[in-house]
């Protein structure tokens, strides 16, 4: 058993007998058949903590999110600590600190260590309770709590905590923080060739201090849930009564419809500030999303992404680059997602920073055959980055590998 000093209360990491559990990737890739018998067999589980962790992955994978988080809750009455079905052999051992909830409190990692050989364990941390001892011995630890209103002190407490790790950790608890809409926006400001529409935060029904137009949605909201594009001040009380809250983001509206009519965003990883194109959606409505934007429909929409990463590195990343990389110097993050456009002007709009944002090759290869080979780049680049910090000992609070 390994042990570090950490302040007041060691933390002890041992190797740990945990009985693997689907993640959500490969629940996703079962057939209706293979779903029921897989079902029916963890129903024979014996371990009540294994079986409803399990049940919540399975809950997630067909959209029963409410039953989904019911099931984790009562893991977590149980036990703490879960363990990914993984490689027998693990290139590396990643540990995540997770918060209670789902993809919206969390970076869902399953997803990124699925195409990497990488074994992934999560310890969940919880409001006023001290970690459980021991903890599954690991290489490197991530903080996958995302940024939000209720997860403020989850991560704050964490801070103190990795200071003294044992192990090096990617991504500062505060540093998740700069993810907050305003506070990403006033980092950001000033950038060359980078645009972030102002953004503030504010109470519900006070008075709104930028023109319009202007975006409002509700603080801790995510998916699109509450965003509206508002165009004259009489619209604010029919807005505020569709979507209550105590507080909200507003911010400058930016156009960016292309010439085409359309709208375009494209979701970024970027790794230690080195960034990876992780999809392209094209949509006629200005709030895009790529699971409604009908690529699965449009051959033409696909050509355009297909294109769009076969030429990222040589030409999106390069134009860009210089912007990019002060932006990552400016959150500090050593993980983290960015969705923006390229306006007509060339001007780098950016929309959202996320340490949390959902990095996958989970699409159909049979529509999208140019995602598989896209997508390893970023995996490998995660599990380099992690070896990185393995070999040189590095604690990630500190910032990226040099180099």
């Amino acid at each position: 058993m390994d042990a570090a000093d950490t302040g007041p209360e060691p933390v002890a990491l041992a190797n740990l007998d945990i009985e693997p559990i689907l993640g959500l990737p490969a629940v996703l890739r079962l057939t209706v058949g293979e779903l029921k018998e897989f079902v029916r067999q963890t129903h024979t589980k014996t371990d009540l903590a294994t079986l409803c962790m399990q049940m919540y992955y399975v809950l997630m994978a067909l959209s029963q999110d409410a039953f989904a988080l019911d099931m984790q809750a009562r893991a977590l009455r149980l036990r703490r600590v879960y363990r990914i079905t993984g490689p027998a052999r693990p290139r590396l051992r990643l540990l995540a600190f997770m918060a209670q909830g789902n993809m919206l409190n969390n970076a869902p990692l399953d997803f990124m260590v699925a195409h990497n050989g990488i074994a992934l364990d999560l310890v969940y941390v919880l409001p006023d309770e001290p970690l459980p001892q021991p903890l599954p011995a690991h290489d490197v630890a991530m903080v996958a709590i995302g940024e939000n209103a209720a997860q403020r002190h989850l991560l704050e407490d964490l801070q103190a905590l990795l200071q003294r790790w044992p192990r090096p950790v990617v991504n500062a608890p505060l540093h998740v923080l700069h993810c907050a809409r305003d506070r990403a926006c006033a980092l950001l400001q000033g950038i060359p060739g980078l645009h972030y529409p102002h953004t503030l935060r504010v109470a519900a029904h006070a008075p709104l201090p930028m023109d319009f137009p202007l975006t409002l949605r509700p603080v801790d909201s995510q998916g699109g849930n509450g965003l509206e594009r508002l165009f004259h001040a009489d619209e604010l009380a029919a807005y505020y009564a569709r979507h209550p809250a105590n507080s909200y983001y507003v911010a400058r509206y930016q156009e960016y419809q292309s010439d085409d009519g359309q709208y375009r965003k494209m979701r970024l990883l970027l790794i230690d500030g080195r960034p990876f194109l992780c999809h392209l959606a094209i949509s006629p409505h200005w709030i895009v999303h790529y699971q409604s934007a009908g690529m699965e429909n449009s051959a033409a929409k696909r050509a355009e992404e297909e294109r769009a990463m076969a030429d990222f590195e040589h030409g999106f990343a390069r134009r860009h680059g210089a912007a990019l990389a002060q932006l990552a110097q400016r959150l500090a993050l050593d993980y983290v997602t960015v969705d923006c456009c390229e306006l007509r002007d060339g001007t780098l709009l950016v929309f959202e920073v996320d340490s949390r944002g959902l990095v996958h090759a989970a699409d159909p290869q049979d529509l999208y055959p140019y995602k598989p080979a896209a997508m390893q780049k970023a995996f490998d680049a995660f599990a380099q980055a992690l070896e990185q910090r393995v070999v040189a000992g590095i604690n990630g609070l500190a910032g990226p590998v040099p180099g």
